[in-house]
């Protein structure tokens, strides 16, 4: 089958950090779909793995990138319940096994959702990385009530106008009800946040405790951090409420000054989307069950896919082209690649 991976770990402007490649057709295990990968989308995640490593190590055998798909189930594992062949699905997939840049996949089912109804796989593909992490740092990290009742409180964005900040201000806003103030650095990102549903609009280049305060908001009762940890984390702890709770995804280059939360008893914590999967946790499949939730509230007009360029086919030289693009740092929404040749 065709994949697109990588035997050394190489910047992206080399031709041979992403190549086209030929290999095996994998087997199921017991709890396995194999999927047919019709759409994939591009994260930062693909990216860090991508990049030159220290150790400047080879792969003998080729790593497959790629968390982000949608496709037809065409074969199911003998343990397997709640897929058939033929089913359509969307995941975000377990950065212990291979990815999705390849024909076909084997994804575990407890970590599967049925595509929306009303999108295609393209759109689809843009969905399942960014709204599990949305998802869970919203309602199970920072333990906001995806039911309503914060409803009124306020929460800050750090980097809205990403792939995840555009799903978590939907979210905030439409079921928590929040009142929700983006980051966006440029004209064209701050239309978009607006767009996704943000109330205010802040500049992170700016220390985003003095841009709270320009416009009237000098604290906040949660913090979504999804830019630059350690550059953020001082005007974090002034800008939170007493009580207060701190979420970010984003891994931290040095030791972060977490004494001063300390005053506030505030809450600082991590959401990391391949928890659940990595260490086999024993509510896996509560991704699953977030996926349909995502996808009924797509299918109800809620919620809307948040992609922002589509490019065919799926090869390496347009990975390449995505990776390029995605680490400038400039993207808004989602990057992805659809169909094979």
């Amino acid at each position: 089958m065709k994949a697109v991976g990588l035997h050394q770990y190489l910047p992206i402007d080399h031709e041979e950090s992403l190549v086209d490649l030929n290999i095996d057709l994998p087997e199921p295990g017991p709890r396995d779909l194999l999927v047919a990968v019709k759409a994939i989308a591009v994260n930062p995640v693909d990216t860090k793995v991508r990049a030159p490593k220290a150790d400047a190590i080879t792969e003998a055998t080729p790593k497959i990138l790629g968390w982000d798909a949608a496709g037809e189930v065409i074969s199911v594992g003998t343990e397997v319940t709640g897929f058939k062949p033929g089913d359509q699905v969307f995941y975000a997939g377990d950065i212990t096994r291979p990815g999705c840049n390849s024909e076909f996949q084997l994804i575990d089912e407890r970590i599967v959702g049925k595509l929306p109804r009303t999108q295609d796989y393209a759109a689809a593909a843009a969905l399942p990385l960014t709204s599990l992490t949305a998802w869970e740092a919203l309602f199970d990290r920072l333990g906001i009530s995806p039911a309503g009742s914060d409803a009124g409180k306020s929460i800050l964005i750090i980097g809205g106008a990403g792939g995840v900040g555009s799903i978590a201000i939907q979210l905030a806003r439409t079921l928590a009800k929040l009142k929700v103030i983006a980051t966006a650095s440029r004209t064209k990102s701050s239309i978009w946040v607006k767009q996704m549903g943000a109330s205010h609009v802040v500049n992170h280049r700016n220390p985003v405790d003095e841009e709270l305060k320009d416009i009237g908001i000098p604290e906040v009762d949660y913090i979504l951090c999804l830019n630059n940890t350690d550059q953020h984390f001082p005007a974090m702890a002034n800008a939170i409420k007493p009580q207060g709770k701190i979420c970010t995804i984003v891994e931290n280059s040095a030791p972060l000054p977490v004494e001063l939360l300390k005053a506030k008893s505030a809450t600082f914590v991590w959401e990391f989307m391949f928890t659940r999967a990595m260490f086999q946790t024993e509510d896996m499949s509560e991704q699953g069950a977030i996926l349909n939730r995502i996808a009924k509230l797509i299918d109800n007009e809620e919620l809307v896919t948040t992609v922002g360029e589509t490019i065919e086919p799926i090869d390496a030289t347009n990975l390449r082209l995505a990776h390029r693009q995605l680490e400038t740092g400039k993207t808004i929404g989602k990057i992805v690649l659809a169909g094979w040749e």
